[in-house]
């Protein structure tokens, strides 16, 4: 149970407060508002953010200016590809070109603008977690003021429910109870009592008070608040995605290659005597055409509808690469409470001298059942659970609240461990109202940390008394309060051992009906009572928390669990959803603290760690060659989540740190979405490599033909206009519209992606360079055949070069025969037509330098290049995409 303070003093306002170190003020009188500097601040510094935020209040992240958002997109390494093949194309003087590679710049930099701020303003409709205001003392009078106003030396008042606004030391606690879960991921509520004591006198800022109320003197704010100096460990996020490396490694590479191509090319028409101009201008087409200009547009594409979807899904993408990365996160760090956890208290096994019961249902909610031997259980059926369930009610300060304000959950007031309790009474059928009316409390032992135990004293209709107690199992199990013999209180003693094994906080309940002259004397209310049972009381995994990790699992993502709590819920937890087995070791953060740890990329379960260990574990995996994405809700859980890979963090109950340090929010709280998340991130890298092979491919046949056409007899194989079309019209709409194709059926069934691996790696090169050579043998063949013949030659080239390119296209689809992404269908529709238009329109004809074909010629090429689909579609059965074998170490399922 979690423990109740006793009165300490009076509740006053009265006495003197502290405000700065060395000088005493009055409790009239009216401090300094201007709090110290923040170390490491100059008075100047301080007195601006003083300014601008007030002297509590730790700033969410700041707006971007739309200048450095539009800055920060155009000099991402996609971009800056495309802002190349822009140059190039204005230096051959084709103004129309130049036009439609500066389109796709500007629309993927205002999608990309665009959904930073939808997500920053989603984000900020979440920010629920600062006090909006605070109850403090000054003049001699309560008053409230903006939380961002509190100053070191206020005098707060405290009281259930409440927001505790800043860091404070408390000078009176009537059995107050604070939950400090999203500092510490302690998952059950804390005592406080103004005894002394520093761990139990002092209160953190961001956390809730959930029972009780007090009075405290606040010693630090803003950035020297608990809260603040976790903040301070957020730094700045990592640089480049995974995708974002690979892209820009492959840029550099491909750069290469097509400077020396287009030098041969360069050379070689100037050794068969073609005009150094009109070479110059091929060798700088071609350059353009081997580069595929529309790859940002197509990541972006990808991205924004990855974004659609997972909004969908009720998750807010904060930055457009982060749904990419999931795709290639090899490991999910996740903290427990409230991420994997349900974040409530729930009372999940009984335990009686006459059997064991399990308690189903989810949340606060008292709807549900108690379960003994496979039946549900009632109380005329089992009278041991209703006497062990009525006197854990009776001897009880919480309520429950039922659902309001739209939401559609039950909420507990007060202890969450007591409420627990009421709700296993209800789900078991027993009526709290009817109880209180029937057995109304005349007298109270309170609960406090020395005697570890609460008992009641109610009247019973027949005019005797009840006496229910309720406490930790070393404290109720002891002769001189039970009567029952050695035998059973050895048995119920073994019995809270196992269950304390298995994770959960054990109450052991008893009660008696006494004479009325005896339960007035307050020693023998507590002695000879009747031992009732046990209660086993757990924060419970989510219901989609165990199938996120076994999907993850499938999908060999190393699941790892850190969090602040008890080592022994850490492992029950990690048991129960399949994280770790029994046998495995749990690290602690007292062991990192010590060096006794071992290697942090190799343990799957460590609790009771601070945040700035969270951060070390996260950086040790990320060392070990990992994909890191780190989830969670809590202010401890805010640095691992900005030096993460990716920060993936609850929006419903997750804390405003924890929002603005994560890539992407789930408002719906619901784990499952990280796997629907890691699914649209792999979707995502597969469309890219299928557009690199679909139009790397092209840019290969492209520069074949030109590099081999001479030696067959074709000085100049394609002007340089024809080139600039054929790239326009492939790399462009169809192009594009590879971006859409769906998830690939069995995406989920294999390993990420390793981190080094390029990519073009995975068998993707040789895929390219075939079905490149394959473009450029068809296209060469018929160009031989048409010159010999005394056909157009080069205006059959430029079609079916261009054709069987769009054939090539249409056999990359994920998901062959079906009536996805039916935008590539039209795309290359509309893609051939104009190919077709520039042999026939005069005015392209003229712009292109083409020759009208006579129908049969339109047939054959049109017939021929139908191979493009045919060649694809063989190579994908023939040659499947080569799923990763290898990984980061540690990658292997354990």
């Amino acid at each position: 149970m979690a423990p109740d303070a006793q009165p300490s003093g009076h509740d006053t306002g009265a006495g003197a407060r502290p405000d700065r170190p060395g000088r005493r003020v009055a409790a009239g009188a009216d401090p300094d508002p201007r709090p110290a500097p923040a170390p490491g601040l100059s008075p100047d510094e301080a007195a601006r953010r003083l300014a601008r935020h007030g002297p509590n209040e730790i700033p969410a992240e700041p707006r971007t200016p739309v200048v450095r958002r539009v800055l920060h997109q155009l000099c991402d390494p996609l971009i800056l590809v495309l802002l190349v093949a822009a140059a190039l194309t204005l230096a051959t003087g084709d103004l129309s070109d130049a036009t439609v590679i500066l389109f796709v710049i500007t629309v993927n930099t205002v999608v990309g603008v665009a959904q930073e701020v939808r997500a920053e303003q989603a984000v900020m409709a979440l920010s629920a977690m600062s006090a909006p205001a605070a109850r403090v003392v000054r003049d001699g009078t309560e008053r409230s003021v903006p939380a961002a106003e509190v100053v070191p030396g206020d005098l707060v008042l405290l009281a259930e429910g409440d927001i505790v606004p800043a860091d404070a030391d408390l000078v009176v606690a009537v059995r107050l109870l604070v939950d400090e879960s999203s500092l510490t991921g302690e998952s059950v509520a804390v005592e406080k009592a103004s005894d002394g004591d520093p761990a139990r006198g002092r209160v953190s800022a961001g956390t809730v008070v959930v029972r009780g109320r007090g009075r405290a003197v606040v010693t630090a704010t803003g950035a020297d608040s608990a809260l603040g100096r976790i903040a301070s460990l957020m730094g700045t996020a990592p640089g480049l995605t995974p995708l974002q490396r690979r892209l820009a490694r492959f840029g550099r590479t491909l750069a290469a290659v097509i400077v020396a191509l287009c030098a041969a090319v360069l050379a070689l028409g100037l050794v068969q005597g073609q005009p150094v101009e009109l070479m110059i201008v091929a060798a700088i087409s071609l350059a353009v055409a081997a580069v595929p200009e529309s790859l940002p547009a197509v990541v972006t594409l990808s991205l924004a509808l990855g974004a659609r979807r997972m909004a969908e899904r009720h998750a807010i993408v904060r930055r457009l690469p982060a749904v990419e990365t999931l795709g290639s996160v090899t490991v999910i760090a996740t903290d427990k409470t409230g991420t994997l956890t349900e974040g409530r208290m729930a009372a999940e096994q009984l335990w009686t001298p006459r059997g064991e019961a399990t308690v189903e249902g989810t949340g606060y909610d008292p709807g549900g059942r108690v379960v003994r031997a496979g039946a549900t259980a009632t109380p005329e059926a089992a009278p041991d659970l209703a006497e062990l369930l009525g006197a854990a009610m009776l001897c009880n300060d919480a309520a429950l609240a039922p659902p309001s304000d739209g939401s559609s959950e039950w909420s507990a007031l007060g202890d969450p461990m007591e409420a627990a309790l009421l709700v296993a009474g209800a789900r078991l059928g027993l009526d709290r109202a009817a109880q209180a009316r029937e057995l109304p409390r005349v007298a109270e032992v309170p609960f406090d940390s020395d005697r570890k135990r609460m008992t009641t004293v109610h009247r019973r209709p027949d005019g005797g008394l009840r006496v229910a107690c309720k406490g930790a199992p070393e404290s109720v199990l002891r002769p001189g309060i039970l009567r029952d013999g050695p035998e059973a209180v050895a048995r119920a003693a073994a019995q809270a051992e196992v269950l304390a094994r298995r994770g959960y906080r054990v109450l052991a309940v008893a009660s008696a009906d006494l004479g009325e002259e005896a339960a007035r004397r307050p020693a023998v209310r507590e002695s000879g009572l009747s031992l009732r049972g046990l209660v086993g009381i757990m924060d419970p995994p989510g219901s989609g928390a165990a199938p996120m990790i076994a999907d993850c699992k499938r999908a060999g993502i190393i699941p790892v669990l850190i969090t602040g709590d008890h080592p022994l819920t850490a492992r029950a937890v990690a048991e129960r959803l399949g994280i770790a087995s029994r046998d495995e070791d749990v690290t602690t953060g007292d062991r990192i603290r010590k060096g006794t740890a071992g290697d942090l990329a190799g343990v799957r379960v460590l609790a009771r760690t601070s945040p700035e260990q969270k951060l070390d574990i996260v950086q040790a995996w990320r060392g070990a060659g990992h994909v890191v994405a780190m989830t969670g809700d809590g202010v401890n859980d805010g640095p691992a989540l900005r030096h993460a890979d990716i920060g993936v963090a609850m929006g419903g109950r997750g804390t405003e740190v924890a929002r603005q340090a994560a890539d992407l929010v789930l408002a719906d709280d619901d784990p499952a979405t990280i796997v629907a998340a890691v699914e649209e991130g792999r979707r995502i890298y597969a469309n890219v490599r299928r557009f690199l092979l679909y139009g790397l491919a092209g840019g290969t046949a492209e520069i074949l033909v030109m590099l081999l056409g001479p030696f067959l007899g074709m000085p100049l194989p394609l002007l340089p206009a024809q080139i600039l079309w054929i790239n326009l019209l492939t790399h462009g709409l169809p192009g594009v519209a590879l971006g859409a194709e769906p998830v690939e059926p069995g995406a989920m069934r294999h390993r990420p992606r390793p981190p080094e691996e390029s990519v073009l790696g995975a068998g993707l090169w040789p895929r390219i360079l075939l079905m490149g050579a394959f473009i450029a043998v068809v296209t060469l063949v018929v160009g031989v055949w048409a010159r010999e013949t005394g056909r157009p030659w080069q205006s059959m080239m430029f079609l079916i070069l261009g054709a069987t390119q769009l054939g090539v296209a249409l056999g990359s689809r994920a998901r062959p025969g079906s009536a996805a992404n039916p935008f590539l269908l039209v795309a290359v529709g509309t893609a051939l037509c104009l190919q077709v238009a520039g042999v026939y329109l005069p005015l392209l004809r003229e712009l292109l330098g083409t020759e009208p074909l006579p129908l049969t010629d339109l047939v054959i090429v049109c017939a021929v290049s139908g191979l493009g689909h045919v060649v694809m579609r063989l190579q994908a059965r023939l040659k499947p995409e080569r799923p990763p074998r290898g990984g980061p170490p540690g990658a292997e399922r354990r």
